[in-house]
């Protein structure tokens, strides 16, 4: 990967920071067109008393919003885990161009951890996928997090 997959990533990072701030897992997502960050978001589950407030799912709602369509073929997604079954899906419906994530999943992963969604035959879009992109640092974020709520 070169540097304009980690410029993008970082900005995910500073949307995972965010959620820790909020006390919500930090996850952070940016999605990208063009080369210009379009939308951004983070976990919002616990502030917004809702399973659907994921990184991913909040950033895509964003891009729609702003470029209103739900089809986002001409995006990528940076986002620092890898995306749980929910926004695998997510991400399949809005036809992002590709995804771009930092540290594996390995209890809910479904690009490539658990399973890969876009593995399966027949599907009417596929997603380009890449991993391990400011791995360290994603996933410094996220065992930082934990081990503090493991200490309360």
């Amino acid at each position: 990967m070169n540097n304009i997959h980690e410029k993008y990533m970082y900005e995910a990072i500073k949307e995972g920071e965010k959620a820790l701030i909020m006390n919500e897992v930090p996850i952070g997502a940016v999605i990208v067109k063009d080369g210009i960050i379009i939308a951004k978001g983070h976990n919002t589950r616990e502030i917004q008393e809702s399973v659907i407030g994921h990184a991913e799912i909040n950033a895509i709602q964003e891009a729609c919003r702003k470029l209103g369509t739900w089809r986002l073929t001409e995006c990528d997604m940076y986002v620092t885990i890898e995306p749980c079954p929910m926004c695998a899906g997510a991400i399949f419906q809005s036809r992002l161009r590709a995804v771009y994530f930092g540290s594996n999943d390995e209890k809910a992963g479904l690009l490539g951890s658990k399973f890969n969604l876009f593995s399966i035959e027949g599907l009417n879009h596929y997603v380009q996928v890449y991993s391990g992109i400011l791995d360290d640092q994603c996933k410094s974020l996220m065992t930082s997090f934990f081990k503090k709520k493991r200490n309360k």
